[in-house]
């Protein structure tokens, strides 16, 4: 079991082709290139991934070919989570024959659990693996927040390792680091929050960005865990119109674009998602203009 899952993870994209299957060979290439340009570690069909329109067996297949391509050069981890306990369950145990090195789950979303059903839910799913867990806490997409007590918890459950903190909330963020012993690590969810969360003792992000800005997201955090936070600053603050843009709308959208306007063909995202509109492609053409990435 991998003890430490890195410090840049990225979330990554699925491509679909022209037809909207998805393109595994692109997800092949683009897994080997994030893995070459400042990704430790890559999660694989998590909501960057468009997980809530893939079908079990895509997923399964990306969890494949993404080991197959990358598999002990970077950390695999599986977006396994979901709103079912016994199919989360089902999909973890698949990943893990498959060869991943950890599972993220995701609070589940629509049937809006008490913090006691929260708890159930992922000590259910990390009893039945041996991989390392990460949760992922992000109210804005599920409908529910999980509370520090409850995370400090569930870091009671020995393969709970890590979180990826996505409330939008420093203060949770501080009550988190307070309640949780100082192996536990917390990522950032949001690239804006990167830094701020480093200073309150997080290891690092699972990141959006870093499709794009990997290398610069690697020298800020190495900036500020060596003690250089005047350039660890500097690089936040050149990151952020980028930071943005890629959240002008709805995540994955604005990377899919970017991505595409980069070169790489990930095609547009299924529905109930639409492209990017020629706006907010002018948008994000300026924020990549303005890191001299095109």
């Amino acid at each position: 079991m991998v003890a430490d899952f890195g410090r840049v993870l990225t979330a990554m994209i699925t491509p679909f082709n022209k037809d909207m299957a998805v393109d595994y060979n692109v997800a092949r290439k683009l897994a080997r290139h994030l893995t070459q340009s400042g990704s430790d570690g890559l999660v694989v069909c998590g909501t960057t991934g468009e997980s809530p329109t893939l079908t079990k067996e895509e997923k399964i297949e990306l969890f494949r070919v993404v080991v197959e391509e990358v598999g002990g050069k970077a950390v695999v981890i599986a977006g396994t989570g979901g709103n079912n306990t016994a199919s989360s369950i089902e999909l973890t145990q698949t990943a893990e024959r498959l060869g991943v090195d950890g599972v993220m789950l995701v609070c589940p979303y629509y049937n809006k659990p008490s913090q006691e059903g929260l708890y159930q839910h992922f000590k259910e799913v990390a009893s039945s693996t041996n991989l390392p867990v990460m949760l992922y806490n992000v109210p804005g997409r599920t409908g529910v927040n999980m509370l520090p007590a409850t995370v400090a918890r569930l870091a009671e459950v020995p393969n709970i390792i890590a979180i990826k903190e996505a409330a939008g909330n420093i203060d949770q963020v501080s009550d988190l680091r307070r309640l949780l012993p100082d192996g536990f690590a917390v990522y950032s969810g949001d690239d804006s929050f990167t830094l701020p969360m480093l200073a309150l003792g997080a290891k690092g992000v699972v990141s959006v960005a870093s499709h794009v800005a990997g290398p610069q997201i690697q020298k800020m955090i190495n900036a500020f865990t060596t003690g250089n936070t005047t350039l660890a600053a500097q690089i936040h603050l050149q990151l952020f119109p980028i930071f943005r843009g890629l959240f002008v709308t709805t995540n994955p959208v604005p990377v899919k674009a970017a991505m595409n306007l980069l070169g790489w063909q990930v095609g547009v995202p299924r529905l109930p998602l639409v492209e990017a509109t020629a706006a907010e492609k002018e948008i994000i053409k300026g924020a990549l203009a303005e890191l001299k990435l095109i």
